[in-house]
């Protein structure tokens, strides 16, 4: 005879379903991820295009690119509680409907103004559908397939950045700029159908019932402000006081948000939350990993395109075989993580990352780009999936599930964030390549900065990561807490 207290639980949280189905499941919810991470880049080798058809200003050209990472980074945290409150599937399904819809608005805008709104809806789109497809996946899976799970989606941020540059360009010399957002809506309605049939609620029996409103506001403003700024250094430099001001009041907000959480009932965050141990270190890792890549990305399509003159399309080639080294990265860090421990994983890939940079960074003047700059870019896009995988492998490590959605947008958090601010420094530190009659030395300095800060947070990563963590998901005690 069943235990009653199965069924209660059953009623609330489902079983997991059959592993054929959780292996479908979370090939639908991975796709749905990557074209999230695809758009943060796609639209940008279709500015040209784009800016001569709408007409669009300056300012309205950079925000239709920052609009969507700006809303992403800055609405997580509530989409990652809304998750936990409401039902990861629900929250799924909701953002996965408004990012489709937000994508027919961008596909058919007629100025900058519609252009910029679709852009900022498929952000808040992506923001309620990230940490609830990640809270999903750590719910469907245990163990070792757990680690595989989180494997495969790791991989997604570097593929979806270099994909997001190659479809950029064919479609954009193709069909139109258009079709980089009109690919996304058939796409979008045959994952909503996949996503229904497939991936079951999973509600948490004492998960709290309300959403402290101020706090929401209060870190989204903060993150968003943040954010804003780190976008303003990358055109105006760190010492503007578009950058100095929106910096100054994202410290300001993060204060009170700690403030307010202290005295609401249910807290947003749980204060303390960052403070434990597995969530920083994750955090750390998701940070320094997301943010020196995005840099590297970064700088390294701006050398090829602004210095050796490349085209869209043949920057998105060139990327090609770092996309293919980034799926083995993160494949070789879900398969490892369990083994060796996320301290290795990690350290073994800040440690390719740095060296990728180092490489990078001794590059000649006239040399053969794909001889001396290629292997770099293969190097960092392998070391940087590995400790994506570490990321939010200790992060999640014995997180209670009514919280998982929160914890995996704290990490989450940490990879537009990390971006923003890295590409913002890259801009500044390579400031002299990026004119309009480009010096080479301005590219090598910022990798080798970049390998720099790579090398300490490989250092650091040994003393703050775990060995071997438990699964995530699994009920936390006291210890794991603590850990």
């Amino acid at each position: 005879m069943p235990d009653p207290r199965d069924l209660v639980r059953d009623a609330v949280e489902p079983r997991n379903p059959p592993a054929a189905r959780r292996w479908k499941a979370l090939a639908a919810i991975c796709l749905a991820q990557f074209m999230l991470m695809l758009d943060s880049t796609v639209i940008n080798v279709a500015l040209p295009a784009i800016q001569t058809d709408l007409g669009l200003s300056r300012p309205q050209l950079t925000w239709a690119v920052s609009s969507y990472v700006l809303f992403l980074g800055g609405l997580l945290l509530l989409g990652g509680r809304l998750a936990d409150t409401f039902g990861a599937r629900a929250m799924l399904l909701t953002g996965l409907a408004l990012f489709t819809l937000a994508s027919l608005t961008s596909a058919l805008a007629q100025n900058g103004t519609m252009l910029i709104g679709g852009r900022v809806c498929q952000g808040i789109g992506a923001a309620l559908m990230s940490p609830a497809a990640l809270r999903t996946v750590t719910g469907m899976f245990q163990g070792a397939d757990r680690n595989k799970a989180l494997g495969v989606w790791s991989s997604l941020g570097g593929i979806g950045f270099t994909v997001g540059l190659l479809a950029g360009g064919l479609l954009t010399n193709g069909p139109g700029w258009r079709w980089v957002f009109f690919i996304n809506i058939p796409i979008g309605v045959g994952l909503l159908a996949a996503i229904l049939a497939l991936v079951p609620e999973r509600r948490i029996a004492d998960a709290p019932h309300t959403v402290d409103v101020v706090g929401a506001v209060t870190v989204t403003a903060a993150t968003g402000s943040l954010i804003f700024g780190a976008i303003n250094a990358g055109n105006h430099g760190w010492a503007n006081p578009g950058t100095l001001v929106p910096i100054a009041a994202a410290v300001v907000l993060y204060g009170v948000f700690t403030v307010v959480e202290r005295l609401v009932r249910n807290p947003l965050m749980r204060p303390g939350m960052l403070a434990q141990r597995p969530v920083a270190t994750g955090a750390f890792l998701m940070l320094t990993a997301a943010g020196v890549t995005g840099g590297d990305m970064f700088i390294t399509s701006q050398y090829l395109q602004h210095l050796r003159g490349y085209s869209p399309l043949a920057t998105g080639l060139f990327f090609l075989p770092a996309a293919v080294a980034a799926v083995a990265g993160a494949t070789a860090g879900g398969r490892l993580v369990g083994v060796v421990g996320t301290r290795v994983v990690a350290f073994t890939g800040l440690a390719l990352v740095t060296i990728g940079n180092w490489l990078l960074s001794a590059m000649s003047p006239g040399g053969n780009v794909y001889i001396q700059a290629l292997p770099g870019a293969v190097l960092f896009a392998l070391g940087a999936t590995g400790v994506f995988v570490s990321a939010t492998t200790v992060a999640l490590a014995g997180v209670a599930q009514q919280e998982a959605g929160l914890v995996s947008a704290v990490v989450y958090t940490f990879n537009p964030s990390g971006a923003a601010i890295f590409v913002g420094l890259g801009s500044t530190v390579a400031a002299a390549g990026l004119t309009s009659t480009p010096s080479f030395a301005g590219f090598t300095s910022a990798y080798t900065v970049f390998a720099v800060i790579a090398a300490v947070a490989a250092v650091a990563a040994v003393v703050l990561a775990a060995g071997k963590t438990r699964t995530a998901g699994a009920p936390a005690g006291p210890q794991s807490a603590r850990r």
